[in-house]
């Protein structure tokens, strides 16, 4: 075997990529041109695999990245009870049931997916400040801005999907202010707990989720 496939099959990130975009293309394809209500129940173990393998690409295990995972879960999951209770942050919207048990109407699987987003965003920044100068702030707003874009993307599949449904069916811009102010405050607390940014699974955790979400809201669209 030669040495640039031996060390290939060595490297838990390489396996982390394929398995991640096997996952998503075996889910995209399905749920947009076989059974999608046999694919759809998948999302639960999905969404606890990602996690799992960026908590498994992690370099540094430690305090800050526990204290900022406890962060981001706490800060999305009290902001989604305020809004699914109130309306109040993001607009009238229910959760379905895919995600399973809810929390004052909000699924604990949602605060994870704060987390996987909010900080894969947030390494993505970290990544680019290898390049180029950024100030923290600057690279809050950046941050924020990208995990808003995400949400955009996401948002019309998740109401097709039956993750969550918007009273009539529509998308109140204030969601996308509110998920941009709330996950730069939460970025602000990463910093606070200087947490690192040097995953190297994240930055392929959000591109795959990105062209997975985008894929569906097209082909979706285009099947309507």
């Amino acid at each position: 075997m030669s040495t640039p496939l031996r060390s290939w099959i060595r490297n838990p990130l390489y396996w982390a990529i394929f398995l991640a975009g096997l996952v998503h293309c075996s889910g995209a394809i399905g749920m947009s041109f076989f059974d999608r209500a046999f694919f759809i129940p998948f999302t639960p173990i999905n969404l606890l695999l990602m996690l799992l393998l960026l908590i498994l690409n992690e370099p540094r295990l430690k305090g800050p990245f526990v204290w900022g995972f406890l962060v981001a879960f706490a800060v999305g999951m009290v902001s989604e009870m305020v809004g699914v209770n109130t309306g109040f942050l993001f607009g009238n919207y229910t959760y379905g049931e895919v995600f399973g048990t809810k929390m004052f109407g909000v699924p604990p699987l949602i605060g994870i997916n704060w987390f996987c987003v909010v900080y894969s965003s947030y390494v993505v920044v970290g990544c680019l400040g290898k390049h180029v100068e950024l100030g923290f702030f600057f690279s809050a707003l950046l941050t924020a801005f990208i995990t808003t874009a995400f949400d955009w993307i996401m948002e019309p599949v998740a109401m097709e999907l039956d993750f969550w449904n918007w009273a009539n069916g529509l998308i109140p811009l204030f969601n996308y202010v509110s998920w941009f102010i709330i996950s730069f405050f939460v970025v602000l607390l990463f910093g606070f707990l200087k947490l690192d940014r040097n995953n190297p699974f994240a930055p392929y955790f959000l591109f795959i989720q990105a062209i997975f979400f985008l894929f569906l809201r097209i082909v979706l669209a285009a099947q309507a």
